[in-house]
This record gives C-alpha cells, sequence and structure tokens, in this order.
C-alpha cells in the first residue's frame, strides 16, 4: 500500500523542490497547511529557510507545534529539513535574539564560528554506526548546505545518533531520535545522495 506523506505548508521552504524529491520515492505527496492532515500522514515532512524567528512565527501561527510533537511522542515519523531542523531544538539565536523553539532536541541553534559565513555547497558527513537515514551511504558521500547556523553543541545529542559535518568546527549534520529525524542540508537539492536519505526514511514508514 502506497505511503502517505504530507509537506507541512506553514509559509516557509522550498516547498515545491521538496514534494518533487519526496515524490520520487514512491509515496503519495500532498502540500497543506491542514494539521489534521499532517497528524493522520504516515510521514511528515517540515521544511525551512530563512531566519529561525520567521520560521517560529509560522509554526506557532499555525498552531503546528503540538501536532509535531504528539506525532513524535506516539512515535509517528517527522522529517525536519534544514530550519526545520533548527526550529525542533530548544531554541534559536540569531543577531543576539533567542527565539523558543519546539524543544523536541535539546540544545540551542547558535551562529557557526567560520571564516566563511554562509556555510554554502557541497560537503561531506561523518556517519555514526547505526544511522537509519544514511544507511549505505558512505563518509565521502556529499550533500548541498547552505546556513550560517547549526546546533554546535554535540554533547546534548548523546542518545540520538547524530551525523556531523565541519565548517571550520563540526555542527549536527544530521539527528536521529526515535520517530524525528533531522538534516541541515537540503536533500532535496543533494542529487542521488539526498534521494537515497529519503527513500531510506520513506522504508521507515508504517
Amino acid at each position: 500500500m502506497t505511503k502517505n506523506v504530507v509537506i507541512l505548508d506553514y509559509g516557509s521552504g522550498n516547498l515545491r523542490s521538496a514534494e518533487r524529491a519526496v515524490a520520487r520515492t514512491g509515496v503519495n505527496v500532498v502540500v497543506t497547511d491542514d494539521l489534521e492532515a499532517a497528524a493522520a500522514a504516515d510521514g511528515l515532512v517540515v521544511p525551512g529557510v530563512g531566519a529561525y524567528a520567521a520560521c517560529m512565527a509560522g509554526i506557532n501561527e499555525l498552531d503546528a507545534g503540538p501536532m509535531i510533537a504528539g506525532r513524535v511522542a506516539a512515535g509517528r515519523p517527522v522529517l525536519g529539513i534544514c530550519v526545520g531542523m533548527q526550529i525542533m531544538f530548544e531554541s534559536g539565536v540569531e543577531h543576539g535574539v533567542e527565539t523558543k523553539g519546539l524543544g523536541l532536541l535539546p540544545g540551542s541553534v547558535t551562529r557557526l564560528h567560520a571564516e566563511r559565513i554562509p556555510h554554502m555547497g557541497w560537503n561531506t558527513v561523518t556517519v555514526p554506526a547505526g544511522s537509519t537515514l544514511l544507511a549505505g551511504l558512505g563518509s565521502e558521500t556529499r550533500f548541498y548546505f547552505v546556513h550560517s547556523y547549526a546546533a554546535r553543541d554535540l554533547d546534548l545529542l548523546k542518545d540520538a545518533a547524530v551525523t556531523t559535518a565541519a565548517h571550520d568546527e563540526p555542527f549536527a549534520a544530521v539527528v536521529e531520535r526515535g520517530a524525528l529525524s533531522t538534516a541541515q542540508f537540503h536533500p532535496e537539492k543533494s542529487a542521488d545522495a539526498g534521494y537515497a536519505l529519503l527513500k531510506n526514511w520513506v522504508q521507515t514508514l508504517r
């Protein structure tokens, strides 16, 4: 039976490119702001681009936070992409302003300490043993990143499978904990590697 995936439309994200990339895996994909549909779907994708505060404002306006948290608590798969990953953390700090996140992952998203900002382009990742999202992908696999902020306090994520990347310092590129999976890079812009990650995620949908 074909699985159903909702891409949450809360006013932010590469919705159409994400829709095309996920649909390529063979699932039914709907882009919607309907929280009932999002709650009922086999899988939920939370995209996000731009500022952390703006993304959280969109989530709060839709009142989507409780639905996302409820899915994760019930073991129903959620995939956060780029700023959609970042808002899963407790907070984000941009330009000295701290914004409360969804709190589904511990820690804060802060500016990268790097000579060149943003971190933009293809980069390799270091994959931990037991990663579901990156199963079959080696550490020379490259993904496409565009960001200035990241989850940098890796010690707080000891109970998760954390794939790291480095841009003058290490940061979380993928975090997998229970039903919640997140990617800082853009799978939809990462060619065959991104397709492989999305295919792996879709295979977790029950």
